[in-house]
């Protein structure tokens, strides 16, 4: 069986819906959770289900440089194949996407090309499509490259813009897409059921 890890730093919604169907249909091991900060609700997730949490805190003087390298020797070291960004706010260095290519998948809130890169996450992302005036937006999965969010699409859901939406609105009708779309994704993924060639990318 595969072994994942999910990376998150916020609440742990996303991880908690790879969490819930992976307990249904057993198709991966999430051997950690990788949070960006101490005390966030993803770690409470991780402790409830017991799955092993490493932590960024930057108060210890780790640069993230050191983060990084360091959480790439133990996911190596402890066989971890594939990695999951659910909600991860802090930048992925090139080392590291290499270190791992074609292994880490992402989940964005729009539907990308739209509303992504930097400086568009949470709220922001909402907010930018709403000011649009666009009809639809919705969430990616897509492999991680070092352009962020400019890696290959793996799968996309839309929703409807409605005309009275503030970006909360949106954002709660997103998260029930990217709450069913990120573990199919994740499951497709473990089953080698997921075939990359240069940007497009394949279910068999």
């Amino acid at each position: 069986m595969k072994k994942i890890a999910v990376f998150a730093s916020g609440g742990g919604t996303d991880f908690q819906s790879v969490i819930d169907a992976n307990e249904r249909e057993n198709f991966c091991e999430i051997a950690y959770l990788v949070a960006s900060k101490p005390q966030i609700g993803a770690i409470n997730r991780a402790e409830k289900h017991g799955i092993a949490t490493l932590v960024y805190d930057k108060t210890t003087g780790e640069s993230k440089d050191e983060f990084y390298a360091r959480i790439a020797k133990t996911l190596k070291e402890n066989g971890v194949e594939y990695i999951v960004l659910a909600g991860w706010l802090l930048v992925v260095p090139p080392q590291f996407i290499k270190e791992f290519e074609d292994r880490i998948i992402n989940i964005h809130p729009s539907l990308i090309p739209a509303f992504c890169g930097m400086g568009y996450y949470g709220l922001k992302v909402h907010a930018a499509a709403i000011e649009y005036g666009v009809k639809l937006s919705g969430a990616t999965v897509h492999f991680v490259s070092a352009d962020v969010d400019g890696g290959a699409i793996i799968m996309q859901r839309s929703v409807e813009v409605k005309p009275t939406d503030t970006p909360e609105d949106l954002q709660a009708r997103i998260l029930k897409e990217e709450h069913t779309m990120l573990p199919e994704c994740v499951k497709l993924l473990c089953q080698g059921k997921i075939e990359k060639v240069g940007r497009k990318v394949y279910v068999k």
